[in-house]
């Protein structure tokens, strides 16, 4: 035999419910008068629903934007259709902390919210209710592998040691450089540079020093250069910079400025203090350039020749008139 649920006992079952489920129920009239607000709304936010019954819930909650809430529930009202707000547009409606263990990393609990109409017996809406769910879990999950996906995105284009861009990502970056240097048809430079006797340096102190003189190179490299300029350890001991939007001349100025500063580097390594040069060379991109690697094997060559004629200088190449 089925036991049944007087009339009488109804109300008790449903405050039993309202308690018992973990979802925010919260009631509310025309006025955002308070007519009911249920046990998990009471545990997170610490206001119990009696000292809350019949008050304005903008009195308790003033961080919550009137107008805002008043545009959102419009439609509850006119058109008797709910109203759905997720966290990805709006955090949340009702500021609570987050007390699960697994949650207590973030700063505020997330919310899925739905209002939907109360309709009454003549027909009319006079009041609405409002569902809050707890979602922080699956939003900082979610946020987790955005963050997640991001930080793979940034360790596949950049060299682990120095923190500029790594060979290939360097590489699909100055193709579309080159690209646009003939469709615009404005001067950029190529810059190669390399340190000078690294070989010496590494068989000397050790592959740790010479990591070191390395990370410090690439330090000086991004002080001297601009955001919009593109720089990227090439390979080993090498680098290689576009320096966009500039003439060879004007180049030259920043390929002094780290000639110079390189050499005044001092690296302390195991007691000993490591100096080194650097050699650089130049080549201003040329609308007869009929590929990147051309280009790039012209400020290569100029290096070279920085190389031949004694090091720790820059060379620029020559356009053949």
């Amino acid at each position: 035999m089925h036991s049944s649920v007087t009339l009488s006992s109804t109300p008790n079952v449903v405050d039993e419910l309202l308690d018992s489920i973990e979802v925010g129920i919260v009631i509310l009239n025309k006025q955002f008068e308070v007519e009911v607000w249920n046990k998990f709304m009471a545990n997170h936010s610490g206001k119990r629903e009696s000292s809350l019954l019949g008050t304005s819930l903008f009195e308790h909650f003033p961080e919550i934007d009137k107008q805002w809430l008043t545009a959102k529930v419009d439609p509850v009202f006119s058109l008797k259709s709910p109203v759905f707000i997720i966290w990805e547009q709006r955090p949340y409606l009702f500021k609570f902390g987050c007390s699960r263990p697994v949650t207590s990393a973030a700063s505020h609990m997330y919310q899925n919210v739905t209002m939907f109409p109360l309709v009454g017996d003549n027909g009319s809406v006079e009041k609405f209710c409002i569902l809050v769910y707890d979602v922080t879990e699956q939003a900082l999950g979610k946020r987790g592998m955005a963050n997640l996906n991001e930080e793979l995105k940034i360790t596949s284009r950049v060299d682990g040691l120095t923190g500029l861009y790594n060979r290939r990502y360097w590489q699909e970056r100055f193709e579309e450089l080159y690209k646009l240097s003939k469709r615009r048809n404005k001067p950029s430079t190529a810059m190669m540079l390399d340190i000078d006797h690294f070989k010496r340096v590494n068989d000397t102190y050790g592959h740790q020093a010479g990591d070191k003189v390395i990370k410090m190179l690439a330090a000086l490299i991004k002080r001297c250069v601009r955001e919009t300029d593109l720089a990227g350890r090439y390979g080993g001991e090498e680098f290689a910079i576009i320096l966009t939007d500039s003439t060879s001349e004007s180049a030259t100025h920043v390929a002094e400025r780290i000639r110079a500063l390189a050499e005044r580097l001092e690296v302390e390594h195991d007691g000993q203090t490591i100096t080194f040069t650097v050699s650089l060379g130049l080549a201003q991109f040329e609308q007869n350039v009929k590929s990147p690697m051309e280009w790039l094997e012209q400020a290569d060559q100029a290096l070279y020749r920085a190389k031949e004629s004694g090091r720790n200088q820059y060379c620029v190449h020559e356009v053949e008139s």
